[in-house]
């Protein structure tokens, strides 16, 4: 069963001077545009988890689906915002992608899928191979909405690192290659933007 998808854009960019950084334009598109691109064909419903006023993202024509945990907690809170959204449409599993991250692959939700089934593990997240380890992506995974309220209760006990939970529950990593360069580089300066321009095929 495809799974629906579930575009995080809840951060702060800080360093880039704070707004909708997904707006920011590359290649004569927004990042978010990339994005939505990139991963409508691999999902059965897509998403955009972002805060503030939903109506600035009508012209996406996505659901938008705020944080449900106050002060901008990361990630995890998005991931649980889209796990509650793909549990009304009985959906067992999402897979999220960050907005600011536009050449991520094009088998993102099938490699994910299959490492979970593979490895036996309820969430799997995407990795590349380092120089000295290896490079997990964690606002690139496959979610389950089994464990929606263990998230919501690791929430609420503070707990903000992605790998820290997804650790507890043994996920498994899904190798991506890193050449010609890393599909999961990302955008958070404006210099990365500057790379990233040189990178738009």
């Amino acid at each position: 069963m495809i799974p629906p998808g579930v575009i995080l854009a809840g951060g702060l960019a800080r360093r880039m001077g704070g707004g909708d950084k997904g707006r920011l334009m590359l290649g004569g598109q927004s990042l978010l545009s990339h994005v939505i691109t990139r991963l409508r064909p691999q999902v059965s419903a897509l998403a955009l988890n972002a805060n503030g006023d939903p109506a600035r993202f009508a012209d996406l024509g996505l659901p938008v689906l705020p944080d449900g945990v106050a002060d901008h907690p990361g990630p995890l809170a998005g991931v649980l915002a889209g796990l509650d959204w793909a549990a009304v449409q009985g959906a067992s599993h999402i897979v999220t992608a960050a907005a600011d991250t536009p050449f991520f692959p094009p088998d993102l939700v099938n490699r994910l899928t299959r490492a979970a089934e593979m490895q036996g593990a309820q969430i799997a997240l995407a990795a590349t191979p380092g120089p000295h380890k290896v490079l997990r992506h964690p606002t690139f995974g496959l979610w389950p909405v089994a464990l929606r309220d263990d998230l919501r209760e690791a929430l609420a006990g503070g707990l903000r690192k992605v790998v820290l939970w997804t650790d507890r529950h043994g996920a498994a990593s899904a190798m991506f290659p890193a050449t010609p360069f890393d599909p999961f580089f990302n955008v958070n300066t404006p210099d990365d933007l500057a790379v990233a321009e040189g990178m738009v095929p």
